[in-house]
């Protein structure tokens, strides 16, 4: 059976069969009344979700995943175009203070100048979450890895079996290289995520240890502690940001035009960066302990 499976997995998981199990599973969706969607909903979030009237935070994503066609959302959640939408928002001095220096961008892998790129960076797919690749101080890249890997994932549409409109939407599909950030103690900043609902911040999320322990902590836009966790444990209480609200502020400024987004900030020392705008986090299906907060963040809907 294994032997087999082997066999069949890299045509089951090819560009174009990967496709028309896309359009198959789109059609089916619609005509069972998005069976799947909800199945997964249930089992992850613990509850049978109402898309049609969403209540709760986690429902009202899911039906953005479904029903909004704000064509924005493909450009913001392009690592590539966003760039050029924030300098539109912010105007080119204030955007050359927040966006991470761009390095290099191009479709065609193999002229990635790893010969004379310099310093540390970090090397992505414009469409899609990952896998990224982090080239560190004095590190030779596997440049034959890198390469091979960034093609697959450009190879296939992201969020297609996951009903993430906005990925799929992103056509000219390309590889990023930016400079990686470092805060005074030498690592790599920590990333605060601004979910904002009709312009106002509803809550901050912080992620700590992300490829070892995961652990979430949750505020609220004065930075007061939430007893709440969103899927993984509660993390560490950490002292306020000095430059809160400069983030707030660029977070409101960024969020208009979007009922909902997330907006990821980097900060170090007096300095704000910017590193991604979010529609659908964890799909929509990431749990709220307690469950009553997940239905409270809906009423700012």
């Amino acid at each position: 059976m294994e032997p087999m499976k082997s066999f069949f997995r890299p045509l089951w998981n090819s560009p174009i069969v990967y496709r028309v199990r896309g359009v198959l599973f789109d059609v089916c969706e619609v005509l069972t009344g998005y069976s799947v969607e909800k199945k997964r909903f249930e089992s992850k979030v613990g509850y049978v979700p109402n898309i049609q009237h969403p209540r709760s935070f986690s429902e009202h994503i899911v039906y953005k995943k479904l029903y909004d066609r704000n064509p924005l959302l493909a450009v913001v959640s392009d690592k590539y175009a966003v760039r050029g939408y924030i300098k539109k928002i912010l105007g080119e001095e204030e955007s050359s203070k927040v966006l991470i220096p761009l390095l290099y961008a191009t479709s065609d892998l193999q002229t990635i100048p790893f010969d004379t790129l310099s310093g540390e960076y970090i090397i992505k797919a414009n469409h899609n979450s990952g896998p990224h690749f982090i080239v560190e101080k004095n590190q030779i890249p596997d440049r034959e890895h890198i390469i091979s890997s960034l093609e697959k994932q450009i190879a296939i549409p992201y969020g297609i079996l996951k009903h993430e409109w906005a990925y799929k939407k992103i056509k000219n599909k390309m590889v990023v290289v930016e400079r990686l950030l470092r805060d005074e103690d030498g690592n790599i900043p920590k990333d605060y995520k601004f979910h904002m609902v009709k312009g106002q911040c509803v809550f901050i999320q912080v992620d700590f240890d992300r490829f070892s322990n995961h652990s979430r902590t949750l505020y609220d836009k004065d930075w007061n502690y939430l007893p709440v966790t969103l899927k993984f444990p509660q993390g560490p209480e950490k002292e306020r940001p000095e430059n809160l609200d400069k983030m707030l502020k660029l977070a409101t400024l960024l969020s208009a035009g979007f009922d909902y987004i997330r907006i990821d900030l980097y900060t170090i020392k007096e300095d704000v960066y910017f590193g991604e705008m979010t529609h659908y986090p964890g799909s929509g299906m990431e749990k709220f302990t307690p469950e009553e907060f997940d239905f409270t963040l809906g009423t700012y809907w």
